[in-house]
């Protein structure tokens, strides 16, 4: 038995054992490149989704960069490695910030996640699925770019919000993006839904009009749906409050970006009728999507 099918079987057989129990919300934000306000859009959205009573957790999966603990003006005692590595259990590893928002910083503890044991995968799947019962939404903040830790956290989401700003440079790299997503081998576009945020605009015309820049395109050529979520204003009160390690949904909930935020946190919450609702997965599944494929990746190699 290989390491995939080994994973798969621990998945079930924990499925078997516990009780029916609600799985959370797995939203995964993403952008083309870098600069485009993608970690504070996980940020914001986290913020306007606690207010309206959920239970939230950022997972900070842009390995390297410690985007979310420096927005949120918190060091974090613990990452990912130390659940993986050193024996941790999933609550250790939280970091509670503001309004009680939880985020978990991801390390490099991915990587060799596929090479482990099976005791050592059963006990990381236990505690994964314990976040369900601990969030009802969890946001992925991946990193930027088209990598393959990227397209990894994108191809095991049914969820994907990804921001674009009006630099030709943004609209280029989000179809990059785009594209090599819909090439993975692994990508399902039947259970996942792409959703584009605008930012930095100056109005909803302004965001529509920067959808309809790249819509045509994937849809010509990536025959790819995409559907648009809304747009962020440029805001200098936002800018300011990057400054200040406090998100703008708390420092200025006046502020233009924050009721846009506010906006589109409740949208994201309808359940419209022309939008397709996703299945919810949540954590253990999102992780051992990203485990499998990558052991399946290696054989196939």
């Amino acid at each position: 038995m290989d390491q995939a099918e080994k994973l798969r079987n621990i998945i079930k057989q924990n499925n078997e054992a516990l009780p029916a129990r609600p799985l959370a919300r797995v939203i995964t934000v993403t952008s083309g490149k870098g600069g485009v306000g993608k970690s504070n859009t996980a940020i914001n959205l986290a913020i306007q989704f606690r207010k309206m009573g959920q239970r939230v957790i950022i997972l900070d999966a842009d390995f390297g960069l410690a985007n979310i603990e420096i927005m949120f003006g918190t060091v974090p005692k613990h990452n990912l490695c130390d659940l993986i590595y050193q024996g941790k259990n999933i609550k250790d590893i939280i970091t509670w910030g503001p309004h009680d928002v939880g985020f978990i910083s991801g390390g490099s503890g991915i990587s060799g996640m596929y090479n482990l044991s099976r005791e050592y995968l059963e006990y990381i799947i236990v505690n994964l699925a314990e976040l369900d019962a601990i969030a009802d939404t969890i946001i992925v903040d991946t990193g930027a770019g088209i990598g393959g830790a990227v397209l990894e956290f994108l191809v095991a989401s049914g969820e994907i919000i990804l921001v674009m700003t009006p630099e030709p440079t943004s609209i280029t790299d989000s179809y990059s993006l785009l594209k090599a997503l819909k090439q993975s081998p692994r990508f399902s576009g039947e259970n996942t839904v792409i959703k584009v945020l605008a930012n930095r605009v100056n109005s909803d015309t302004d965001g529509h009009a920067l959808f309809n820049k790249l819509n045509p395109v994937v849809a010509k050529y990536l025959k790819l749906p995409i559907s648009y979520l809304g747009a962020i204003p440029y805001d200098p009160q936002l800018e300011r409050s990057v400054m200040q390690q406090t998100p703008v949904s708390i420092q200025y909930p006046n502020a233009r970006s924050a009721k846009a935020f506010e906006q589109i946190a409740a949208r994201l919450n309808r359940k419209e009728g022309a939008v397709v609702e996703v299945k919810k997965r949540g954590m253990a599944a999102f992780f051992s999507h990203i485990i499998t494929g990558r052991k399946l990746d290696e054989a196939g190699a």
